[in-house]
């Protein structure tokens, strides 16, 4: 990016977080204007001044028939499109609080998520397909140096305890600290979850004794500049899954798509067919109301 919108984009993400929006929404803002301004200068328009509401619905065109800079076969699913539009807004809306009285006004265009479609997107793993991708940990990193297969293998085992054992987040597991986990309790914190919530989940024996282990026998020997579990980079931790996958021999599985989000379906999922409550389940995965949890019935 030009030196005029770099400047822009700081600003930007010190207004969000001025705002109180959690870090990974000011993260994924932050990368959503980055491509915005990118796709500006493409088409010759390398100032902030330039910017028109015909620019806006031209770029929300381009979003939609753009494919997925991962899955390249893929185009954006309608959450990542809402996302985008989100961030656009709020970059408008910044601009304007900043003086910018010419920028064009914020769209506000949503696409409307269908609920059937997106229950029938939730493909999650078995109990058994859980176990076996679990038991399949010991087997990967085999050709990497010790240490470097240790660390790898450890934070597989902290994503499975985490994401699986405890249903959180993708966020809500990166930003776990080791002071959030209270083995005399058995209890893990969720600080500031989704729209800000914090709650506290329990501790299965298997994640109390997971937590021991990776706390007490790996992660206290680190002298690291934080204090998270994980000491990877976030964008690490869907690639150690993807890994893990296709070290399995069961095809079944590999034929399934595997993410942190995956694992807490998969969870919410088992504890719905093992006779758990909906109300239950719902303040286990912090969901702000029981809509949101009542796809699970859905899916069994």
């Amino acid at each position: 990016m030009n030196a005029n919108y770099t400047a822009i984009s700081e600003e930007y993400v010190k207004w969000l977080e001025t705002l109180g929006f959690s870090g990974s929404t000011v993260y994924n803002c932050k990368l959503y204007i980055k491509d915005f301004f990118e796709w500006l200068e493409e088409r010759q328009i390398k100032n902030i001044t330039q910017l028109t509401g015909r620019n806006i619905m031209e770029y929300h065109n381009h979003l939609e028939t753009r494919p997925h800079k991962i899955h390249k076969e893929r185009l954006l699913s309608i959450g990542l499109l809402n996302q985008n539009f989100v961030a656009i807004d709020k970059l408008l809306e910044f601009l304007h609080q900043y003086g910018m009285t010419g920028a064009p006004v914020p769209a506000s265009r949503r696409m409307k998520v269908d609920k059937q479609e997106r229950i029938n997107k939730i493909e999650v793993f078995t109990q058994q397909e859980i176990k076996t991708l679990y038991n399949c940990i010991t087997d990967t990193y085999l050709n990497f140096p010790f240490e470097e297969r240790q660390v790898k293998q450890y934070e597989l085992k902290l994503i499975f305890a985490l994401c699986y054992g405890c249903g959180l987040r993708r966020s809500e597991s990166y930003n776990m600290c080791i002071q959030d986990v209270d083995f005399d309790r058995k209890t893990v914190f969720v600080r500031q979850g989704k729209n800000y919530k914090d709650r506290i989940i329990p501790m299965s024996a298997g994640v109390y004794s997971e937590l021991q282990d990776y706390i007490y026998n790996f992660r206290h020997r680190l002298k690291l500049n934080h204090n998270r579990l994980f000491i990877s980079q976030r964008c690490m931790l869907h690639e150690r899954l993807k890994y893990l996958q296709n070290t399995c021999n069961d095809e079944n599985i590999r034929a399934k798509r595997l993410t942190l989000h995956i694992l807490r379906h998969s969870i919410a999922t088992h504890l719905l067919q093992n006779g758990m409550s909906i109300e239950n389940i719902a303040l286990f995965l912090g969901h702000g109301c029981l809509e949101s949890t009542q796809i699970y019935t859905h899916l069994i």
